[in-house]
């Protein structure tokens, strides 16, 4: 398309916001076109800064304002199926946040519709696959100079849990973008799903099964562990070690400028996922942006947001029970060529 393109924000909390901002900065050839959240006031405050931006308090109504082109769903996920079935029937380019939907009868329901159109539009939003250490990761394990891989360890951690989260989000909200992570490096469908959980850490809020161990299968024979413990209390944590045949290779470090001073040597350790990820959150808005520009499909699928909530939906049952629960996908679409 020539012009600029026209995108509508649906959510306006923290990362729609923030999504916001970033096109309005940080992408060109990109303008937001409208912003919608039933906090109308806060869909207002977003929309002042950000010239010729309507503010709505209807998704719809934002789906249809003047000079929108595409769309970013940032709200949050229990409303995401019903904006991304209006937004493939009129036909708009999508980039929604994780969860594409909170459960995959749901996310079967968006990857039957998009089938169903014949063409791609809806890209899900694992910013992890911009990122430049997994894409080296990537680069790497793709190119086998290591052998075949036969473990990924995984961490996952955060300073502190939000008030509201629950046990079972730990699996669906966190351990998720490893799910994700992990089909896309390896190129593989995960099979099984099995979960440990120690004694809860002292600094869990009561009632939160914090950390926990997951266990993933694989169909290529690769074991994925992740250590998820989303209140260690010291900051914000991903890392990801691939152990091949012939050698291993780890990210996440995260080890930048070296202090020594006093006696002692250290670095910090960054408190939160917006700032350990945000060249990966202005990598995948601009390279969204000109996949809808030249009329491509790129990035995770919505086959990808579906396999991604089928197994997180396996792997909260796992918790529930204590028993290794297997992974049941439906048949692929021919749209959704290759894993990942």
């Amino acid at each position: 398309m020539s012009g600029t393109l026209g995108i509508a924000v649906i959510g306006t909390g923290k990362m729609g916001a923030d999504h916001a901002r970033r096109i309005d900065r940080m992408v060109a050839g990109a303008r937001v076109a409208a912003v919608a959240d039933v906090d109308g006031e806060r869909a207002k405050e977003v929309a002042a800064g950000l010239d010729g931006c309507g503010a709505y308090t209807d998704p719809e109504a934002a789906l249809a304002a003047p000079g929108v082109d595409a769309v970013l769903i940032a709200s949050p996920g229990p409303a995401h199926e019903e904006v991304l079935l209006h937004c493939l029937e009129r036909e708009l380019p999508v980039l929604c946040e994780k969860p594409m939907t909170p459960d995959p009868a749901g996310a079967l329901r968006v990857v039957e519709a998009e089938a169903r159109l014949g063409r791609r539009l809806v890209q899900v939003g694992f910013m992890r696959r911009y990122d430049a250490e997994y894409e080296r990761l990537k680069a790497l394990l793709d190119g086998a100079e290591l052998g075949r891989p036969l473990f990924l360890h995984c961490r996952h951690r955060n300073a502190a849990s939000p008030s509201f989260f629950t046990s079972e989000m730990l699996i669906a909200d966190s351990v998720v973008h490893e799910v994700d992570a992990a089909r896309w490096l390896l190129g593989q469908e995960v099979t099984a799903v099995s979960v440990l959980t120690p004694t809860a850490s002292g600094g869990a809020p009561e009632g939160l099964r914090d950390p926990q161990f997951v266990l993933l299968e694989t169909s290529g024979g690769t074991v994925v562990d992740v250590e998820v413990f989303v209140n260690c209390g010291f900051g914000y944590q991903v890392q990801c070690e691939a152990v091949c045949e012939a050698g291993s290779a780890r990210i996440g470090d995260g080890q930048a400028m070296v202090v020594q001073s006093g006696g002692r040597w250290g670095g910090e350790i960054v408190q939160d996922f917006t700032v350990r990820f945000a060249d990966a959150y202005d990598r995948q808005l601009r390279r969204w942006t000109e996949a809808v520009r030249e009329g491509r499909a790129t990035g995770p699928s919505a086959w990808d947001g579906y396999a991604a909530a089928a197994v997180a939906e396996a792997g909260v049952t796992a918790l529930r029970s204590g028993v290794r629960e297997r992974v049941s996908l439906a048949e692929r679409p021919g749209l959704y060529g290759g894993h990942g």
